[in-house]
């Protein structure tokens, strides 16, 4: 069996991947975040032009679905969106991993509106009176605005689902892990059909990676409290924290990375891994002078 042969099975099982090069002698194996799928996979592309003996191949469906792999032993790397849990973390202790953290950026997490709608700012406990079970805030109307051709007002709650950190992220910051998320929400398998979503629905609201905004959607304003400074989401309020649901991104490795994957992780920490990512609407963790 040739290198093809052995290589192109396992990119076909991911979600989404990279194209394996045949004369690669390496396979690095990341997967996760739906967030971080865009940038994962131009990360990806950039580093096998380079390492030409190595290949990159890249899978979504959701943090917890990568850090699943990562215990089953199908990944390298896991590509996250939040922290890995105390579960997670002492299931793979037991397996003998030896998780190590590694912070490679970081994301606001915007709250999407329809292009229509006129609502300018937002607060956690709005959101929280959206989003949560038994909250109070079901109409435009309780927010005081009227949403252009949405018919009778009624908000249309578009998440993720459960496997996605997004989804764990939004409910810890907004929600303080007290409350849990209200019944009838649209749950989006992926961070750009959450936008895609909102784009087409006047009366939806959603929560999606800053990355994904297009000109079709609008981006809320956010504080944290009544009194606290209304903050929008950009890679710059990101990169100060000023934006109040700014969160880090991460890529999880078995253990000390060593080798070739040692040598991924430091380029995507690079200048060059750097800028892919604050060119494709992530926040870097270093100021860096990009192209």
């Amino acid at each position: 069996m040739n290198s093809e042969s052995r290589l192109l099975p396992l990119c076909l099982t991911a979600l989404l991947c990279t194209a394996v090069s045949a004369n690669a002698t390496t396979l690095i194996r990341a997967k996760g975040s739906d967030t971080m799928i865009h940038v994962a996979q131009i990360w990806a592309e950039a580093y096998e032009a380079q390492a030409r003996d190595v290949a990159v191949s890249v899978g979504g469906g959701g943090s917890g679905t990568g850090f699943h792999a990562m215990l089953l032993g199908t990944v390298d790397l896991v590509n996250a969106s939040r922290r890995m849990g105390t579960e997670e973390a002492e299931r793979a202790q037991a397996l003998g991993m030896n998780p190590v953290e590694h912070i490679v950026g970081y994301d606001a997490l915007a709250v999407y509106l329809h292009k229509d709608n006129p609502l300018k700012s937002i607060t956690y406990s709005q959101l929280a009176q959206i989003f949560g079970r038994g909250g109070e805030i079901r109409n435009w109307s309780d927010l005081g605005v009227e949403v252009p051709g949405c018919k009778g007002q009624e908000i249309v709650r578009v998440g993720r689902q459960s496997s996605s950190g997004t989804y764990v992220y939004f409910r810890s910051a907004i929600m303080k892990n007290q409350g849990r998320y209200d019944l009838g929400i649209l749950d989006m398998l992926s961070s750009k059909d959450v936008v895609q979503m909102v784009e087409k629905t006047p009366c939806a609201i959603g929560y999606s990676g800053l990355a994904y905004a297009t000109p079709r959607v609008n981006m809320a304003c956010v504080a944290e409290g009544e009194t606290a400074a209304c903050v929008v989401p950009s890679i710059a309020s990101a990169s100060d924290k000023s934006y109040p649901i700014a969160r880090p991104l991460f890529v999880y490795s078995k253990q000390a990375p060593i080798d070739e994957i040692k040598s991924y992780l430091d380029w995507i920490l690079g200048n060059e891994g750097q800028c892919i990512l604050k060119n494709t609407g992530y926040a870097p963790v270093r100021a860096v002078e990009c192209d």
